[in-house]
């Protein structure tokens, strides 16, 4: 099958990508101009890229129709950090530049169209989250998303194609950026450093990135699979067990700083994927337990660290 990719270069993006290219897929990998391709190094001989943001992917509009694509597959955002959960472009140009690319692909001929959202379209829930649950997202980038979402179902019902939506909690893994949780600990522990810590009570659900590349994958080949999906392993860990669990692989007898940075005001302290429906629509299940996640997200960061 053939499969446009955007958000290509980023970490789910990546590991997606490269899955394919190793299933035999052609991949048409939409990356922004400035992007770092590090993590596509290995694919950069058999994947097609294609160069734009979402604010101008008319620009390759022409590089797509050439491609004729079969999915679509949208991992492209601008904003996901905490900074810009209310920022004005997550409507300017993400719900925008979604919505272009929906167009794009529909008018090129794509018959199915995957948009990966996120866990924040519900809003705070302390139950495990499922496709029946009311939403109510509390931030910017959770109205965009949820609206992302809707409209790119309605125009593919209205267009004759398969719509997937995927809700997706958190993934982790080698390569994972440097600011997010499990990787900004482990890299300050490998330095020798004390990560400062909330009292880490908060509940997680952790999904290895290879196992989010799969199901991704696998709902795209699906000629039957549609509608909305939440994506995680299905398990919660509270933040002290993950973070104990890095210090183990690395500092086994070094003690964690927990408490020495308050909770956020905003703090979300549940977080857990109900899988049952992807599991039933497409027999997915999440290969990777969380402690043999972690092994490989602190022996990837480490060869980084000896590396440099």
């Amino acid at each position: 099958m053939r499969f446009v990719v955007t958000g290509a270069s980023g970490h789910l993006g990546a590991s997606l990508t490269n899955l394919l290219l190793g299933g035999g897929h052609d991949v048409l990998a939409i990356v922004r101009p400035q992007s770092d391709l590090y993590r596509l190094e290995g694919a950069l001989d058999s994947v097609t890229l294609a160069y734009a943001g979402l604010e101008d992917l008319s620009a390759c509009a022409e590089e797509i129709a050439e491609f004729r694509p079969d999915v679509a597959v949208h991992l492209g955002w601008m904003g996901v950090t905490a900074e810009h959960r209310h920022s004005d472009a997550q409507i300017t140009t993400n719900v925008t530049g979604t919505l272009d690319f929906f167009r794009i692909v529909r008018d090129a001929g794509c018959t199915a169209f995957i948009g990966v959202g996120s866990q924040a379209e519900y809003g705070p829930y302390d139950v495990a989250l499922t496709e029946d649950l009311p939403v109510r997202p509390v931030t910017a980038y959770g109205v965009a998303k949820l609206s992302c979402g809707l409209l790119t179902s309605k125009l593919a019902e209205l267009a004759g194609m398969r719509h997937v939506w995927i809700r997706l909690i958190a993934t982790y893994g080698p390569a994972d950026d440097r600011n997010h949780l499990i990787p900004a600990v482990a890299l300050q522990l490998l330095r020798g450093q004390t990560p400062r810590l909330s009292p880490g009570g908060q509940m997680c659900d952790y999904l290895y990135v290879d196992d989010a590349a799969e199901a991704v994958a696998m709902l795209g080949v699906s000629p039957t699979a549609s509608g909305s999906f939440v994506l995680g392993s299905g398990q919660v860990h509270s933040v002290r067990e993950i973070c104990e669990l890095i210090r183990d692989h690395i500092v086994p007898d070094t003690a964690l700083d927990f408490g020495a940075v308050a909770y956020r005001p905003d703090q979300v302290m549940y977080l857990q994927a109900d899988i049952s429906r992807i599991r039933q629509a497409i027999g997915w299940e999440p290969r990777t337990a969380l402690a043999e996640g972690i092994a490989k997200t602190v022996d990837y960061f480490r060869s980084i660290e000896v590396g440099q």
